[in-house]
């Protein structure tokens, strides 16, 4: 049994934010759901409360040490899941604009249904795949903010994140102890999609053993129109 995690302190000891007793309590909302959901659909292996906390919600707020405050303008969360990052980003930033994508159908109405719960507004649970969707051009270099955890390799995941970008927008990819490497990995795939490497910051989770860190990439230039390239090619064929 891991060691209970209050969710208010550290985010304010790790990200110096302060989270309301409504945050707070959507937050317990979410858990709850999560661990309810979970018996009968495969939506996480974490289903112990601190751990839900460290290694689910302060592991997605940790995007926030790569967004200046005011924290506002427009998200895409590519690769969602549950709705990690970007629900509990929505959660401690509600003026954000947030859009969650997620392939599989199953998480996409867990996502819509916390919405629903949680009576948030200006955010949307789409099903669909990050190739297809960038393609759209009300979608196509219109996010300031485009962020991803536990998707792909850094060389694959920027084909996913950067089209989606305004020039001036910010990529966010939250990542294990591979972090540094994956970067490097993907230092011709940036420069290609548009992007510019800005930061490598590493992140230690109360009572997690791994270092993680939080990977800012800036979009400097138009993406290309030939990017991202079909579904599943940029998995087979990496550009790094």
């Amino acid at each position: 049994m891991s060691a209970r995690v209050e969710l208010g302190p550290s985010a304010r000891s790790l990200l110096g934010i302060d989270l309301d007793r409504r945050q707070l309590q959507a937050f317990h909302t979410y858990a709850q759901e999560l661990v309810e959901w979970n018996e009968r659909f495969n939506l996480t292996a974490i289903t112990d409360r601190a751990e839900i906390e460290t290694k689910h919600f302060l592991d997605s707020l940790t995007c926030l040490l790569g967004m200046n405050p005011p924290r506002t303008g427009s998200l895409i969360d590519i690769g969602s899941g549950a709705g990690f990052p970007g629900l509990p980003v929505k959660i401690a930033c509600p003026r954000l604009k947030v859009t969650l994508v997620e392939a599989t159908g199953k998480k996409v109405e867990f996502c819509q249904h916390i919405i629903r719960r949680l009576e948030l507004k200006g955010i949307e649970a789409v099903h669909g795949r990050a190739e297809d969707l960038s393609r759209d051009e009300t979608r196509r270099e219109s996010y300031d903010w485009a962020v991803a955890r536990a998707v792909a390799r850094m060389p694959v995941l920027v084909e996913y994140l950067l089209p989606f970008l305004r020039i001036g927008g910010k990529a966010i990819a939250l990542k294990g102890e591979t972090g540094p490497v994956e970067t490097h990995d993907a230092e011709e795939a940036i420069q290609i999609l548009g992007g510019r490497m800005a930061r490598v910051l590493p992140v230690e989770l109360p009572g997690v053993v791994e270092t993680r860190y939080v990977v800012k990439v800036d979009k400097i230039a138009a993406t290309p129109p030939e990017y991202p390239r079909r579904s599943g090619i940029p998995t087979k064929r990496p550009l790094s």
